[in-house]
């Protein structure tokens, strides 16, 4: 089904900031490396009514013991699980935020005053999602520039000509999890990729876009890993299209590996 125009402009307020709460999910195994950055991030935000909530799948390196240093941290799970989608299910099955945002264990927030800004974005406006920009850094060297993803405002179709929001600058109403669902986790790598779809193509979701980086996300991603990953991506992406009872063009899956190209030129 063709989905709605999906960016709306009021100005006035809908919302009392202060009195919605942001639930934050990072799934976690063996993130003892990078793990701190993640947190730390979350614990700098302005933004006060948030609730971070670690989702661990039984790390053995250390990660847990790093946790454990912070306070701020709502709620720490760590049980076997059957992989990252499932992780983060659990998490939003947790959250009592009204907003829901989902940060890597190896990304971190561009700045201190990311959460006020989707806060406001949420209560300034009619919408159910506000994404954002993302810059991809060295795995090693954060302060590294890689590529840089600028999303665009969303048009209706888009995602037929290959386009997609960076998924860890997605922040949605809890609700809207409630009404469609989680993660599939018969998608693979594609299973953010599956969701963001069904949310926004086929069910016509409001969404704003805040124009700035919002995210830091270290490159070497798992869809991204080779060739073989690649062409497995692919193939996880096409099965999103039809898990949805949606058809693409011919040259839709083509288009967004090639639109990565352009994140190279924008530095």
């Amino acid at each position: 089904m063709p989905s709605r125009l999906h960016i709306r402009q009021i100005t006035h307020a809908k919302t009392d900031v202060r009195s919605m709460r942001i639930s934050i999910i990072t799934a976690t195994y063996n993130s003892a490396a990078t793990i701190r950055d993640t947190v730390l991030s979350v614990k700098a935000q302005s933004y006060e009514s948030v609730e971070h909530i670690i989702i661990d799948g039984g790390s053995t390196d250390g990660t847990l013991d790093i946790l454990k240093e912070y306070q701020h941290i709502g709620r720490i799970s760590s049980e076997p699980d059957r992989g990252m989608y499932d992780a983060m299910n659990k998490g939003i099955g947790m959250a009592n935020g009204d907003v829901i945002g989902i940060l890597n264990s190896d990304d971190f927030y561009a700045g201190p005053k990311v959460l006020e800004k989707v806060s406001e974005a949420f209560a300034s406006t009619e919408i159910d999602a506000v994404y954002g920009d993302l810059d991809y850094v060295d795995a090693t060297d954060a302060n590294l520039l890689v590529r840089s993803w600028r999303s665009g405002r969303y048009v209706q179709d888009a995602f037929k000509w290959g386009w997609m929001p960076p998924h860890p600058t997605f922040f949605v109403r809890k609700e809207i999890y409630e009404k469609y669902g989680g993660f599939n986790l018969n998608m693979g790598t594609a299973a953010d990729y599956e969701l963001m779809l069904r949310f926004i193509h086929r069910q016509g979701i409001r969404m704003a876009y805040l124009p700035e980086v919002l995210v830091k996300m270290r490159s070497g991603g798992a869809s991204n890993a080779s060739l073989t990953a690649r062409l497995k991506a692919n193939q996880n992406d096409h099965k999103a299209w039809k898990e949805n009872d949606l058809e693409p063009y011919w040259f839709t899956l083509y288009l967004k590996p090639l639109r990565k190209i352009s994140q190279f030129l924008v530095r």
